[in-house]
């Protein structure tokens, strides 16, 4: 398939791929990439899941084709910042720069309307990360075991004639001390973003995508390549835009918007897996 780079974007943000798994959807990232070219593209940790990939490597061609697609978007001129996470975190040994491509363990990015924002996975602040590693990868396998039960639970629905439902999502939505860690994510990471004398925060790591307010800063959250498909991108105009992708990568819809001089949207605004909602 050809490059189409139809659309030019000033910043891109995607994060939480997790090549190197059988949840990836890779193909739906590599859809996605085709179709843009962009001044500065984040990516922002869990590029490659390494912690999975040393129980099992699961790697097709689409795997190597974003690897591919994301230095090729910088050798034509498009700065790539790689911000490793907690499941590529091998990689923070090779911080440094190699020509367009930058490994940091964290970035600044400043909006059209002059807004600092700090820009890092999140790990940092998971507490269960940093002091329980071992519970973080009992977790990470418990993930991935709903990840798989998902393919037998929608066959089943598709007999009966119901629509696609992720039980994943579902648990992350419904468990209290799951929304209850997102939540408090959440404000762990604006306060970060306050330490930092920035005045909002971009993020990934915990999978669930958002644009809001958060105690007056700006709140971003990429989501994830596994179920969600979403990325953030910043318009030239300085829009910054939740987006949704289909399967095959193309733009479904727009789920958040924040406009260069507008006001982040209130907090019902958080974006929800719409699996979670849906019969």
């Amino acid at each position: 398939m050809q490059d189409e780079a139809t659309i030019h974007y000033r910043s891109v943000w995607i994060s939480d791929v997790h090549l190197g798994t059988r949840g990836s959807q890779a193909g739906a990232l590599l859809g996605f990439l085709r179709t843009f070219d962009c001044d500065t593209l984040y990516v922002v940790g869990d590029l490659i899941d390494i912690w999975a990939m040393k129980r099992g490597v699961f790697w097709t061609q689409d795997h190597s084709d974003v690897i591919q697609k994301i230095l090729r978007k910088g050798r034509k001129g498009s700065k790539i910042i790689y911000i490793p996470g907690n499941h590529d975190e091998r990689i923070t040994d090779f911080t440094g720069d190699y020509a367009n491509v930058h490994i940091q363990p964290r970035a600044f990015h400043t909006t059209v309307d002059g807004r600092r924002l700090l820009v890092a996975h999140g790990h940092e602040l998971d507490t269960v990360v940093q002091n329980m590693g071992w519970l973080a990868h009992v977790g990470d396998i418990g993930y991935q075991l709903l990840l798989r039960l998902n393919t037998p639970v929608n066959f089943l629905r598709r007999l009966f004639g119901r629509g696609h439902w992720s039980l994943s999502a579902y648990v992350k939505s419904s468990v209290k001390n799951v929304v209850n860690f997102i939540g408090g994510f959440e404000e762990s990471m604006v306060h970060f973003a306050s330490d930092a004398k920035a005045q909002g925060i971009i993020c990934g790591h915990i999978h669930t995508a958002a644009i809001r307010k958060i105690k007056g800063l700006d709140y971003y959250n990429t989501g994830d390549w596994v179920e969600s498909l979403t990325a953030l991108v910043e318009e030239t105009d300085g829009r910054i835009k939740l987006l949704k992708f289909s399967p095959s990568g193309e733009i479904l819809k727009t789920l958040a918007v924040c406009g260069a001089f507008d006001k982040v949207a209130p907090e019902s605004a958080a974006v929800e897996d719409e699996a979670v909602s849906r019969d």
